[in-house]
């Protein structure tokens, strides 16, 4: 980290301080701000093009999966102004709503933008994270010592919370937090809560999984599971699993023996199948079952999302959340889902302008994982960004996804300049 242009040094500088920036409370604030300014140098770099110094010229133009994000996420914001004029929530919440679109829908575009087009190496992106593992593994002993030695949940709330957000949580710093359910601690680190801190933490590990040096891949890969199982997030096992291995698992499907081994498997369903199915059926009511209150709670956040976009906003959908009942312990309706919140907020418009370009970026990253080791890092982000958006709404935590949706820019990068390897 001796030979970094001046971008990297900032990218890395800003990972390298995520402890600290979180302590203040002003990660939230960061992201966003970040986004931006990135987003903007990127267009200036093109802009400009020859007439930049030479380690701060663009790396290439904007790939096209990169163009269908921005027309996405363009899409999401008039997806947005057109729900809000069709339900009367007038100028101010409009505007409110829109500064909600910049601070979290815009990211998603922001990013692959500025890495696709700024010099910016995956490498730097992969030992910031492990860094942060670093600075985890420091603070874990009185992490996890706090609620058997009389600390409080909560450290203190940042003033930084005037400028507004989805949540105090997003301002706040915790040691841990009590699972209402079981009452026993749960840890969510710099995250707001603690399944997202698994998410986070599944992220390093992909990552770290990628660095050249043994010590600092050993200290990612610690830190990252060590997130994972505090948290106690069954999502995060789950990726742990598919998201470490199905990438590094790609390159069989051109080997003709693993086709083979397919077949017999597929052949030996005919005897199997039943008993499988059943074990299948069990193993899904054990994993439900782990967090009763939880699941019952996202199911019947979903099947009302599901109905109230049918029945009252199928294009535009309702502009907003909505509060929810005490059947859903007041959470609100089209949260706790990317795509069912994308029905409800923002309608079928809205659900296309993400699956369009989530698909392609996930296809190329697919691809590019069956032909080289390349892809395996990009192929295991989408992967954790498809489980993450089953259970949260992933644009409320672009703030803390950046690496990877910044991964995602230097991918289709690399792609472009360098179609396989």
């Amino acid at each position: 980290m001796t030979d970094l242009n001046p971008v990297e040094r900032f990218i890395y500088k800003t990972l390298v301080y995520t402890w600290p920036l979180y302590f203040i409370g002003a990660l939230y604030v960061v992201g966003p701000v970040l986004a931006w300014m990135l987003g903007a140098l990127a267009v200036l770099v093109l802009f400009l093009g020859d007439a930049i110094r030479d380690d701060m010229r663009a790396a290439g133009p904007i790939p096209p999966v990169v163009w269908m994000w921005i027309i996405g996420m363009a899409v999401m914001l008039v997806a947005l102004w057109v729900g809000h004029l069709n339900w009367d929530m007038g100028l101010k919440q409009t505007i409110k709503s829109s500064i909600g679109w910049a601070k979290g829908w815009a990211l998603m575009a922001l990013f692959p933008l500025a890495g696709a087009v700024l010099p910016i190496r995956r490498s730097v992106l992969i030992r910031g994270q492990c860094v942060i593992g670093l600075g985890t593994l420091i603070l874990a002993p009185i992490l996890l010592a706090a609620p058997h030695i009389g600390l409080p949940e909560k450290i203190l709330t940042s003033p930084l919370k005037a400028v507004g957000g989805p949540g105090p949580e997003y301002f706040s710093v915790y040691f841990f937090t009590w699972d209402p359910s079981s009452w026993t601690p749960r840890w969510q680190f710099y995250a707001p809560w603690s399944p997202f801190a698994a998410m986070l933490g599944l992220m390093m590990v992909l990552f770290a999984m990628e660095e050249d040096n043994t010590r600092w891949r050993r200290i990612g890969i610690a830190a990252g599971m060590l997130m994972i199982l505090a948290s106690k997030s069954r999502m995060g096992l789950v990726g742990l699993v598919a998201c470490t291995i199905g990438p590094r698992m790609m390159p069989l499907l051109l080997r003709g023996w693993a086709w083979q081994v397919v077949a017999g498997l597929t052949a030996s369903m005919a005897m199997l199948g039943a008993t499988m199915a059943a074990a299948a059926l069990d193993a899904v009511a054990t994993f439900k079952g782990a967090r009763a209150d939880s699941t019952r709670v996202r199911e019947t956040l979903q099947r009302i999302a599901w109905e109230r976009w049918k029945n009252d906003a199928v294009w535009f959908g309702h502009g907003r959340v909505a509060p929810g009942s005490h059947a859903v312990e007041y959470m609100p309706i089209g949260s706790h889902h990317t795509w069912y919140g994308l029905l409800f907020v923002k309608g079928v418009v809205g659900l296309l302008a993400l699956l369009v370009p989530f698909v392609w970026q996930l296809a190329i990253a697919m691809k590019d994982a069956t032909l080289g080791p390349r892809g395996r890092l990009p192929m295991g982000f989408m992967m954790t960004l498809t489980l993450l958006s089953f259970g949260e709404n992933v644009e409320i935590e672009a703030y803390l996804l950046w690496p990877g949706l910044m991964l995602l820019g230097i991918h289709a990068r690399e792609v472009r300049s360098a179609p396989a390897l």
